[in-house]
């Protein structure tokens, strides 16, 4: 068993315009992806998205809902239409959209948690980028400098901490062999408690932070149910989608929503890279396989239980489990490190690559400093780090939880622009430990990864942009120069398509003409 897997992570950023509280939302979005746009100058990055394969009403219970009774944000697949919908493809393989009300940006797939999050950091400078071409093409400066038009602002946060919340959503590969029951026994438990690892930390207790205090995770009180479809409403905690982006017959994508948005490096790989252990255990047999009764280990209530644990960031929260035992949230991350180990240990000793290596130390290191003193984990995980900055003025000023300049400070640590925000201030000041370097965040702007499909997407939009029509993640449509009919590149094998196997043929291909022929001919 190995972390690698085909993986890829979406960002919902929240957004402002100070001064103005009555802003459209979705119209600004709109603009802070249409300025990246413009800014480039590409006819590659204002094309369309090709929604061919997508079915979003497809559940992986075994059926489909109905179009008439689903709710219109389910309707993904006739987004086409909808000119409030602004889509980019870019040169690294990333979707950059306007999705409910939020400017997006869809990560290209990936094969390891480390390249997770390296082109899930490279999302930020492309926002911070795209609102400060807005801001430079739309400021009015009048003759003494100051400014009538204020500058949109973005934040890498889940939450406006007044009802609303916008996702963070991760997507893993499965195998289709694997029963989807078995995925849901199997990783609830896990879910459950890995906030605690990854968590983003948050001012406010409630949906509309009703209740002072702090708790771990930025979006567990907006989860309502198990099991279910829905991703803006009754969210659950393992979503149902069936839409696998990839070969139907080999593959389930896992389509999870109930992750925080998060700067430290060390929670952004242990958030896919333990994930991705997980789902090896299950493929594999799942808990059974081990002597383990899932029951044994999941909540009699997850949902309910999911909050708790979120509550309480002293970590000494416990809840009783389908069989009557008493468990914590640290109990059940021990656990399903030692079930990895074990699985480990069974199909391939001591013999793993670097990937599952560097996930299974900072798994281990990170227990045991939450176990030990919590605060002790302030330098890998964004919820402590936080908390401890938080603590540090309430003790200061003697400010309860309830305090305005609290809240305020949670707003901005997530501000994604250069120098405003706290979060990346305080890794640049060596008080985050930071596992990528900025030049690779740099150059995944701009480049793909090398080792899936989304080397082939990326290159195509580079080289032959102006005859790119449509892109998704399982195709791209081009537009050849003499052709009446659009001509509809499939790209179902994610692991397809990688500069190793393409980037000979792109090379003696001029124009589009010539590779769609030779592409023809293979």
């Amino acid at each position: 068993m190995s972390v690698q897997r085909i993986m890829g992570t979406e960002t919902e950023y929240g957004i402002s315009v100070p001064g103005q509280p009555h802003a459209n939302p979705i119209t600004t979005s709109g603009q802070v992806i249409q300025a990246y746009a413009l800014a480039h100058g590409h006819h590659h990055l204002t094309h369309h998205w090709d929604y061919t394969d997508e079915t979003p009403l497809a559940d992986a219970r075994g059926w489909h809902h109905d179009r008439t009774t689903a709710h219109p944000s389910q309707l993904t697949h006739e987004w086409a239409d909808d000119p409030t919908v602004t889509n980019i493809v870019l040169t690294n393989g990333a979707r950059l959209y306007v999705d409910h009300a939020h400017p997006e940006y869809s990560a290209p797939e990936v094969t390891t948690p480390r390249d997770a999050l390296i082109w899930d950091r490279a999302g930020e400078l492309i926002m911070a980028e795209a609102c400060r071409y807005l801001d430079e093409s739309s400021a009015d400066h009048i003759d003494d400098g100051s400014r009538r038009t204020p500058p949109v602002t973005l934040y890498k946060n889940n939450t406006d901490g007044k009802g609303a919340s916008y996702g963070y959503h991760e997507n893993y590969l499965v195998s289709r062999a694997t029963p989807f029951d078995r995925i849901v026994t199997d990783l609830t438990p896990f879910l459950v408690a890995r906030p605690l690892i990854c968590g983003a930390g948050r001012v406010g207790i409630g949906q509309r932070s009703e209740t002072p205090g702090y708790q771990i995770s930025a979006r567990a009180d907006f989860f309502e149910t198990r099991v279910g479809l829905e991703t803006t409403f009754r969210r659950p905690l393992i979503n149902t989608r069936d839409e696998p982006h990839a070969t139907p017959g080999r593959y389930r994508r896992l389509h999870l929503i109930n992750g925080d948005a998060t700067f430290a490096d060390v929670a952004g790989l242990l958030k896919t890279g333990t994930t991705s252990l997980v789902l090896g255990l299950i493929e594999a047999g799942g808990l059974p396989a081990y002597g383990l009764d899932p029951d044994d280990i999941t909540p009699a209530d997850p949902v309910a239980a999911h909050h708790a644990l979120s509550h309480d960031p002293t970590l000494q929260t416990s809840f009783t489990t389908m069989t009557g035992r008493t468990l914590t949230g640290l109990h059940l991350q021990w656990t399903y490190l030692h079930l990895v180990h074990s699985h480990l240990a069974r199909t391939g000793g001591t013999d793993i690559d670097a990937d599952t290596a560097e996930v299974l130390l900072h798994w281990e290191d990170l227990l045991t400093r939450l176990e030990r003193d919590p605060l002790s984990a302030a330098a890998q995980l964004d919820w402590v780090a936080k908390w401890a900055l938080l603590q540090g003025y309430r003790d200061r000023d003697g400010v309860s939880w309830s305090d305005p300049q609290l809240a305020a400070i949670d707003l901005q640590w997530s501000d994604i622009r250069p120098g405003k925000g706290i979060a990346r201030r305080l890794e640049s000041r060596g008080h985050l430990e930071r596992l990528t370097t900025a030049d690779d965040v740099q150059a995944a702007v701009t480049s793909p990864p090398t080792d899936t499909r989304a080397w082939f997407r990326g290159e195509c939009l580079r080289r032959y942009g102006p005859h790119i029509m449509a892109a998704s993640w399982d195709s791209i449509v081009v537009d050849l120069p003499g052709r009446e009919a659009l001509h509809r590149i499939p790209m179902l094998e994610p692991r397809r398509g990688t500069r190793a196997q393409t980037e000979a043929l792109l090379d003696r291909c001029p124009d589009v003409a010539t590779l769609l022929d030779e592409l023809t001919r293979s």
